[in-house]
C-alpha cells in the first residue's frame, strides 16, 4: 500500500504521525510511504531523516491521498477534500465528535479513531490515550514548577531553610501517577485522591500520600471500582465529602494538578472557585481537564491566567510540548494497530470481528458507525 503522512494543520499541533522509525518498518514490510514535506519538522524529525529510511516527500495532497493516511488529529476543512473514497484513515479522530464524523464519513473513508480501544491487556502497545497522558502527567508538573515563584525540594542554605512545596494531584490515573512521580522526584511533598480504592497502593507506591474519602454505602463502593479502565461518576453525597477533604487539603497545597477527564463526558468539578479564592498567593493549579470543561470553573481553554493570587493553567495539548517523545510513542501505537488490519504481505485485511478493531472503526462507507 501506499503509506501517506501529512503535516498536522491543527493550530498549535506539533506531533507527528509516523516517524524515521516507524516509516523504516512501513517500507521493510512493503509500504511505499509518502510524507508530506515539512511533516515532522515541528517534532524535530527533518525531511532527510525520513528520505534516508526510504520514504518520498510529497505535497499535502499526494500524502492525504494515500491508500492508508496516518493522522495525528483529524482531518478538517481542506484536508477533507484530498481524501480519496475508499482509504483508510487512523488516527486520533475523537469519537465523540458527531459532527466531525459525519464530515469524514461523507469523504467514503474508513476512518479507526485509536482512542476507543478498549482497555484491554492485548491493546495496550496502542493505547494511545495512556501514551499521550503519559507525557501530558510529566509536562504539567514542569509547568507548574515554571510558574512557582519557589523551588519544589527542601533546601537548606547557608542563609536558611526553604520549604518544600506540596502537591496536591487530583485522579491518579495514567496521567495523575505520572504527575506524582515527576512531582516526587522534583522533591515535593505530594498528596494525591482518587475514587477507586485500587489507585491507593499505586500512589503510595509512588511516595505519595493517598487522601482517603471513606465509602459509606456498598453502591458508593461498587460505583468506584470504574469500569473499563476509567472512574464512574460517584453519588452526589460522596462528592460533597471528597469535595471537602479535597479543598481543605487544596487550600494548604501550593501546586494542585487535576486531571479527572472521562472521555465523552464533561470533566466534574473538583477545585470550586471558593477554594481557588483561599489558597496560597502565588500557588499554581494545572487542569488537565479543561477540553472537556475542566475540574476547576475558573480555568480557562487555552489560556494561562491568575485569579486570587493563584496561577491557572488551562493548555489543552500538553504531549504536543513534547513533540519529540509524544510523536515517538504515539506512531509505535499506530504501528502496533495497524498490524490487526494488515495481512503478512502489507496488503489490507481488516478483522472486524478482531475487538480492539470493531471498537475503533468508527465510519466505513460513507456511514458513521458509533454514536458520538
Amino acid at each position: 500500500m501506499i503509506v501517506g503522512v501529512p503535516r498536522e494543520t491543527l493550530p498549535g499541533e506539533t506531533r507527528v504521525a509516523a516517524t524515521p522509525e516507524t516509516v523504516k518498518k512501513y517500507v521493510s514490510a512493503g509500504h511505499a510511504v509518502c510524507v508530506e514535506s515539512g511533516a515532522g519538522t515541528a517534532a524535530r524529525y527533518p525531511d532527510e531523516a525520513y528520505t534516508a529510511v526510504g520514504a518520498t516527500l510529497g505535497s499535502a495532497a499526494q500524502a492525504l491521498g494515500a491508500e492508508l493516511v496516518l493522522k495525528v488529529r483529524a482531518p478538517a476543512g481542506p484536508e477533507l477534500g484530498l481524501l480519496k473514497p475508499g482509504a483508510v484513515v487512523a488516527g486520533m479522530l475523537d469519537p465523540y465528535d458527531a459532527a466531525g464524523l459525519a464530515a469524514l464519513a461523507a469523504t467514503g473513508v474508513t476512518g479507526f479513531a485509536l482512542e476507543a480501544a478498549p482497555r484491554i491487556t492485548r491493546a495496550q502497545s496502542l493505547d494511545v490515550l495512556s501514551s499521550q497522558a503519559n507525557l501530558a502527567g510529566y509536562k504539567a508538573v514542569l509547568l507548574a514548577a515554571h510558574h512557582y515563584g519557589r523551588l519544589f525540594p527542601m533546601m537548606m542554605t547557608a542563609a536558611g531553610t526553604l520549604k518544600a512545596a506540596r502537591a496536591v494531584i487530583l485522579g491518579a490515573g495514567v496521567a495523575g501517577l505520572q504527575a506524582i512521580a515527576t512531582a516526587r522526584r522534583l522533591g515535593a511533598v505530594v498528596e494525591a485522591s482518587d475514587v477507586r480504592p485500587a489507585a491507593r497502593e499505586q500512589v503510595e507506591s509512588l511516595g505519595a500520600k493517598f487522601i482517603d474519602v471513606p465509602f459509606e454505602t456498598d453502591e458508593e463502593r461498587e460505583i468506584a471500582q470504574g469500569t473499563g479502565g476509567y472512574a464512574r461518576p460517584m453519588p452526589a453525597a460522596w462528592m460533597a465529602r471528597q469535595a471537602a477533604l479535597v479543598s481543605e487539603r487544596c487550600r494548604q497545597a501550593d501546586i494542585i494538578i487535576t486531571t479527572a477527564l472521562i472521555p465523552g463526558r464533561p470533566a466534574p468539578t473538583l477545585v470550586g472557585a471558593d477554594t481557588v479564592q483561599a489558597m496560597k498567593p502565588g500557588s499554581v493549579l494545572v487542569d488537565l481537564a479543561v477540553e472537556r470543561g475542566g475540574n476547576c470553573p475558573l480555568t480557562e481553554k487555552d489560556r494561562v491566567v491568575e485569579k486570587h493570587g493563584v496561577v491557572l493553567v488551562g493548555l489543552t495539548n500538553l504531549p504536543a510540548l513534547v513533540p519529540t517523545d509524544a510523536s515517538a510513542l504515539y506512531a509505535r501505537n499506530l504501528l502496533d494497530f495497524l498490524k490487526l488490519i494488515t495481512a503478512k504481505d502489507g496488503a489490507l485485511a481488516i478483522q472486524r470481528e478482531d475487538e480492539i478493531v470493531a471498537a475503533c472503526l468508527v465510519c466505513e462507507g460513507g456511514n458513521v458507525l458509533r454514536s458520538a
